[in-house]
Parts: C-alpha cells; structure tokens; sequence
C-alpha cells in the first residue's frame, strides 16, 4: 500500500494484507486508487493462464460470469476494506443485484473496475461497481455486504 494525499494504491500485497481472498479467488491484480469509505479502481489482466481459460471455452476462451462478479465485488469491498481499522476483515455477501454483462471479456484484455460506496453503517456496505475494457462497458452490479466484526455487534442475541 502506498498514499498520495486522500488516495491509496495497494498492489497485491496490499490487496492480501486488506482482504480475504486467496489463490485461485483472488482476481484484482492492484487497486490503483482508494479513497477510504468512498471508492476505490481496481485493475484485472487477464491472460490464457487463467485456470478457468481451457474449460470456458476451448474453442472460445471468455471470462465466466462468477469471476467478473468476483472481480467487481473484490474491488467493491475495497473501498471500506481500505479504512485502516476494517482492513484484513472477513467480509460476507448479502445481496447482488442490477447485474449486467455487455462485453465479452477474452485473454490479454484488461478490465477496469470503478466502484463507489453508497453506505456503510452498522457494517452493512451498498454499493455499485462497472468493469469496462479499453473505454467500453463490460458488466456492473450492485453489492450489499456485510463486515462480520462491526454487523455482529447490532445482531440481537438469540432467544432461550
């Protein structure tokens, strides 16, 4: 992680010591600028030694649904992740709507994600994220996810 004035950059490293995903989910390759609480830009290359590539498909290699998901909310969480006291927590879906996908994504393409965090309280995150290669929209989706640590407080205790 590195800083220039209210933006952050983390590399992989960064994005490991922020996040939970691991190999082989862990798909943002940097996070090229944050503003902690509010938004972050994350960048994914994608090339043909990608574990999913030979088998979506063979003949017509393309980027699968569920890791553009995963690449957009990777980059989502990103922007409360990047808040100093949150970073390196466990985070959890809630909910993935308005999810649209216009643009084929294939190897050697690099897609660009910019997300933005609507709200954040009581460790519940809204949100939206939009990937795009060179310049032209690819997919988006809205998140709502929660950070175990702070929504757990606010879960009532469970009755005898």
């Amino acid at each position: 992680m590195s800083e220039s004035g209210d933006k952050l950059f983390f590399d992989t490293i960064g994005i490991l010591e922020s996040q939970r995903n691991r190999y082989p989910l862990l798909f943002v390759d940097q996070i090229t600028e944050a503003v902690p609480g509010k938004s972050a830009v994350g960048i994914k290359n994608f090339t043909y030694n990608e574990w999913f590539f030979p088998a979506h498909y063979d003949d017509e290699p393309n980027v699968p649904g569920f890791v553009l998901i995963e690449c957009l909310v990777q980059t989502f969480i990103m922007t409360f992740l990047s808040i100093e006291e949150y970073r390196g927590n466990k985070t959890n879906f809630l909910g993935i709507d308005n999810v649209k996908f216009r643009r084929k994504i294939v190897p050697g393409e690099t897609m660009k994600i910019s997300a933005n965090l609507k709200s954040f309280k009581r460790g519940i995150a809204i949100g939206t994220a939009e990937g795009e290669v060179d310049g032209e929209f690819a997919c988006c989706a809205d998140f709502t996810v929660s950070l175990p640590v702070v929504f757990d407080k606010f879960v009532p205790p469970k009755s005898k």
